[in-house]
């Protein structure tokens, strides 16, 4: 009997091995990193060389992250309105957790429109920023987690800066997949989440171009420079510092070994199905990532035939507790809906062997002749 086979990634990224020695051996240690004492400066230490990890990985200064319990938390922690920005501007096809305004009232957020490409409309944020009153904050992420589609934040910050604006970028996706350089982006505040470059799940950081200088939004203690209160999570900050470390090592060779078995991959599914739409295809992508749908298909049905072929892949994002709703990402690229809801995606990672790749595509041709033979006879 073969094994599974995961790519779904972007949901989340297996266990890297350095994650799992280092936060092991963190378990092990006793202290509180509040501590003064031996044991509490051990602790410390681990903290803070993960903090230098995990700032190496985005081109930070490790005095500059703060860890939080993930990126929704972090992303929390950024959108945050100021006397200088009383507005905030998103994309529309961010993570949740920003759509959701972070703690800006809902009557200040406004919604950036994108692309049919799926890139955020430089044209249309360039006139909103002019036409303000106040300053704004913006959000953009750096790579879509459904499309991969890379945004074009350096120059988004260029408009942002000139404005008088505040930029902050989710970085989420991005982060040891592709280049990911604060300084070089332009973004004034950079969030990160641990599990999704194989640290355990329940760590995270947001990370500023200068000293971050924000409203706690977990008050406390003075943990975190008193920007994060409470008793840090030792052992997933130390695995989240391993795998930036890892990460930053492999970022080259994985992101051209990952593009090629892209290129395998779609080039497999559209000889397989020419029909086949590729979304965000003449945009720059990560290189891992491909959404793509057959009209005729349900996605959540291809998803379970799929699984019971012993194939983990998804529909879309996985942030709404299991649930399967239509994307609001395509939606916004201007996707027709039955179209959208045929939409699967497949993310690969480290680990992915040109063996998977073709073990999926058999897949795929077993599940989609099914699928569409039974959607065909219900519609005769």
């Amino acid at each position: 009997m073969n094994e599974r086979i995961y790519l779904d990634w972007n949901a989340t990224a297996p266990l890297r091995k350095e994650a799992r020695a280092a936060a092991l051996a963190a378990l092990d240690l006793v202290g509180n990193p509040s501590s003064v004492h031996g044991e509490g400066r051990a602790a410390r230490h681990l903290i803070e060389q993960a903090r230098e990890q995990v700032a190496a990985l985005v081109g930070a200064a490790p005095r500059n992250v703060v860890f939080t319990s993930g990126g929704t938390e972090a992303n929390m922690s950024a959108l945050m309105p100021t006397a200088a920005c009383a507005r905030l501007l998103v994309s529309a096809i961010e993570h949740p957790s920003v759509l959701a305004g972070g703690r800006f009232a809902a009557e200040s957020v406004e919604r950036l429109p994108v692309t049919g490409r799926g890139e955020v409309d430089l044209d249309a944020l360039e006139a909103r920023m002019a036409a303000l009153r106040s300053r704004a904050l913006v959000s953009l992420m750096l790579a879509n987690n459904e499309t991969g589609v890379v945004q074009p934040v350096s120059q988004a910050a260029s408009l942002i800066h000139a404005a008088g604006g505040t930029l902050h970028v989710d970085a989420v996706q991005a982060a040891g997949r592709i280049p990911c350089d604060i300084n070089a982006l332009g973004a004034d505040f950079l969030t990160l989440s641990g599990h999704k470059i194989g640290a355990p799940k329940g760590v995270g950081a947001l990370v500023g171009r200068s000293a971050v200088a924000l409203d706690p939004l977990v008050k406390g203690g003075g943990q975190e420079h008193g920007l994060r209160g409470g008793t840090e999570n030792v052992a997933a900050i130390a695995g989240f510092g391993a795998a930036a470390a890892a990460a930053r090592a492999d970022l080259a060779s994985e992101r051209t070994r990952m593009a090629a078995l892209r290129e395998r991959l779609e080039a497999r599914l559209k000889a397989a199905s020419p029909e086949m739409v590729i979304f965000g295809a003449q945009s720059e992508r990560l290189p891992n990532t491909t959404l793509f749908a057959v009209a005729g298909m349900k996605a959540e049905t291809a998803v379970i035939a799929f699984d019971l072929a012993g194939v983990a892949v998804s529909a879309g994002a996985a942030c709404s507790s299991g649930k399967v709703q239509p994307s609001h990402v395509l939606a916004a690229m201007g996707v027709p809906p039955q179209l959208a809801s045929a939409a699967v995606r497949v993310s690969l990672g480290p680990s992915t062997t040109e063996s998977e790749i073709e073990r999926f595509i058999e897949a795929w041709i077993k599940v989609s002749g099914s699928l569409l033979r039974q959607s065909e006879g219900m519609a005769a």
